[in-house]
């Protein structure tokens, strides 16, 4: 990883690997079943799940009789998958540089892991590199805040009383690409059929117990939100932290809220 970008990345999930699973969990692995149904994947196919963190697609895709590989730039998050599935392969590796030969599988699955990397076009690169003829790559990417309502919250937080300008370094779009036609321009120059694409929006409710919650884990659970919080100053971070329960309140759902969180989920084939 000789970027910047890579090692912030890197050294984020590397420090909070640990905590994904008590904070994030409950709202990504919802996108799975879709995932694996729009990818249509079956028994008996020889699955990879790039960025894998927590072993979470991995998982669901042997649950379907799949043969499963889970790969991560994070060791920590591949001793935790190794841990929570001791019977599905994990291994440390770079997305934009797979350690498997051309053709090896027939499904390439990867959720909500095309933002944390530098270079997106190159891992769809590698991706259509390591599937087989007529086999899919499926993966999820947060939809944009117009029809986001999570996002939506947490952006005009940002927006409204964060400094911006603090250093930073430079990435792809939290939203990686910007709408429906750019997906399909992407997945063409990766080598994929355009007119094969299938691209749904999914949205699901994320329950949580109070919007200190979702601050605590945008500043302490992530690593690209959490990065520009812990260059805020302490007063702020207190009008950040007052503006997302703001933003919260009509999600207010007895004792706790219940915050829709929408990502698209696309399926393409390889030629």
């Amino acid at each position: 990883m000789s970027d910047d970008f890579a090692r912030f990345e890197h050294e984020g999930w590397q420090r909070v690997a640990n905590k994904y699973d008590s904070t994030w969990s409950k709202s990504t692995r919802q996108f799975i079943p879709p995932l694996l149904d729009l990818a249509e994947v079956a028994a008996g196919m020889d699955v990879l799940d790039v960025g894998c963190g927590p072993g979470y697609v991995a998982a669901a895709a042997a649950e379907r009789g799949a043969r499963s590989v889970g790969i991560d730039f994070s060791s920590e998050m591949v001793s935790i998958a190794k841990t929570l599935f001791p019977t599905i392969t994990f291994e440390v590796g770079d997305a934009q540089q797979l350690p498997f030969g051309d053709g090896s599988f027939d499904r390439v699955l990867t959720s909500f892991a095309l933002l944390h990397v530098s270079d997106p076009e190159r891992a769809c690169l590698e991706a259509c590199r390591v599937l087989k003829s007529g086999g899919k790559l499926g993966f999820t990417i947060w939809a944009p805040p117009e029809v986001n309502p999570y996002a939506r919250i947490i952006d005009q937080a940002l927006d409204a009383h964060a400094d911006l300008n603090v250093s930073m370094p430079a990435g792809p779009s939290h939203y990686v690409y910007s709408d429906e036609h750019a997906i399909r321009t992407a997945m063409g120059d990766a080598g994929f059929l355009p007119d094969s694409m299938n691209l749904k929006l999914h949205t699901i409710q994320w329950i949580v117990p109070n919007p200190d919650f979702v601050f605590e884990a945008e500043r302490f659970a992530g690593v690209r939100t959490a990065g520009l919080l812990a260059r805020q100053t302490p007063a702020a971070l207190e009008d950040i932290r007052h503006a997302i329960a703001d933003g919260l309140k009509p999600y207010r759902r007895g004792n706790g809220y219940a915050i829709p969180k929408a990502a698209y989920i696309i399926a393409v084939t390889k030629p």
